[in-house]
């Protein structure tokens, strides 16, 4: 499996760019926004990247983040998702807002994506939750208690529930709010900066 690629840019098109490795030109498929937010061409990129594996096609998908690759890795996990739906659902929402949509039950925002009707975005949510539900119990034992007086309100809560969408571990979301300062954030604010810290 490849984790990531780290080379010369040599073609940005549409929906994929090629990576000289060595020698080697890997095409990759990636959402717009993310294609956008490249060097030009000629420069050093690095990509994460998902090798999609099938009967009849081996492919290649790129992302500019970990969270990025997370957040493709759960949609792929959602009945009726593909990796070309995935990548335009990538395009048109952030990481973090995502999450959020998912954790609150916001099938209006999730809805707007490309793509995704009513019945879609109910899917989705559910699905994820369930998944998120299920991996909570599996880990329940190895849950740490965060010591910070301020760990357990309610933007807390949401925002650890949005990481674990993202495919993170309550354990390895609760060590990295251990570390930072949280008390005046928003949800989404306190999710950016645990990402940083998750994402290294």
């Amino acid at each position: 499996m490849i984790s990531y690629l780290k080379g010369n840019l040599e073609v940005k098109s549409i929906d994929y760019v090629v990576i000289d490795v060595g020698g080697i030109g890997y095409k990759v498929f990636m959402s717009s926004n993310s294609i956008s937010r490249l060097d030009e061409t000629g420069n050093s990129v690095k990509i994460y990247t998902y090798m999609r594996v099938r009967e009849d096609d081996i492919s290649l998908y790129g992302f500019c983040t970990n969270e990025e690759l997370r957040m493709f890795e759960q949609l792929l996990g959602v009945s009726g998702i593909g990796a070309k739906s995935a990548l335009t659902i990538l395009a048109n929402i952030s990481p973090s807002s995502f999450a959020l949509a998912i954790i609150s039950g916001d099938i209006n925002t999730l809805k707007k994506l490309p793509g995704i009707g009513a019945k879609s975005a109910q899917r989705m949510v559910l699905e994820l939750k369930d998944k998120m539900k299920t991996e909570e119990a599996v880990q329940a034992e190895e849950v740490i208690s965060v010591n910070n007086n301020y760990i357990n309100n309610d933007k807390t809560k949401d925002a650890i529930e949005a990481l674990q969408v993202l495919g993170y571990s309550r354990r390895d979301v609760e060590v990295v709010l251990a570390k930072i300062d949280i008390r005046d954030d928003s949800v989404e604010e306190i999710i950016k900066k645990s990402l940083k810290y998750l994402g290294m």
